[in-house]
């Protein structure tokens, strides 16, 4: 995968490391608006934004992480396309992560749409090969049967998305719920299927202020409890 955006800190090591993925038929340059933002926010963290490695179906410009030709007349190949997708992601993070110097719970994973689909299912096939996922405008291929115990998800979204009925991820954010999930939900009203400035807001809020649930639970000592928070 080709690196087409990469903010370092103006001096010292990183602390953080935040990794942008973007949506069907996007360049990853359609990033770049949440990239300015998460560097303006947190000066010490790394910002990668890659780029899916195949061009989009049907001649379409920008890229993808896996086809979406045929998958409203057979939805059921729609797990194995986002699978096959997850090796190469799962050894290109890790690599970034080792040339950085950042460990995996202070990386973040940022997608929205197919790159929220990508990253939701990585985080569950590999708990906590990032403590955070910011999931702009996408869900889970099916719910986890067990949520990550080692990844905070947190789910940004348009009531008015067309393409992820609002209503499907209240249904999954009230599974993870649960069984017992660290995730949190934020709905804009009145926005669609967009990387809306709100849901940016909203993210940069999640990440300054929500403390992981595995947190609390370590430094209580306390038994896992529900973290479902919606406010």
């Amino acid at each position: 995968m080709q690196l087409v955006i990469e903010h370092l800190p103006a001096q010292g090591r990183p602390e953080q490391l935040l990794v942008l993925l973007h949506g069907w038929a996007q360049p990853g340059r359609a990033m770049a608006g949440l990239a300015s933002a998460l560097q303006a926010a947190f000066a010490q963290a790394a910002v990668l934004v890659p780029e899916a490695p195949t061009p989009a179906d049907g001649g379409r410009r920008g890229r993808m992480w896996y086809s979406i030709e045929g998958l409203r007349d057979s939805p059921d190949t729609w797990p194995a396309r986002v699978a096959d997708q997850l090796g190469p992601m799962q050894a290109w993070l890790q690599a970034q992560q080792q040339r950085l110097g950042v460990a995996p719970a202070a990386t973040c994973l940022a997608g929205f749409s197919q790159g929220a689909v990508l990253s939701l299912e990585l985080v569950t096939r590999h708990d906590g090969i990032a403590g955070r996922v910011l999931a702009f405008g996408g869900r889970f291929v099916q719910p986890p049967a067990l949520p990550p115990r080692q990844t905070t998800l947190h789910f940004l979204h348009g009531d008015a998305d067309d393409i992820f009925p609002a209503a499907e991820l209240q249904q999954a954010f009230d599974h993870l719920a649960r069984q017992q999930g660290d995730a949190t939900l934020d709905i804009a009203h009145g926005v669609g299927h967009e990387l809306h400035p709100a849901l940016v807001d909203r993210a940069l809020f999640r990440l300054r202020n929500h403390i992981p649930l595995r947190t609390w639970q370590a430094a209580l000592g306390a038994s896992p409890a529900v973290a479902a928070d919606t406010d």
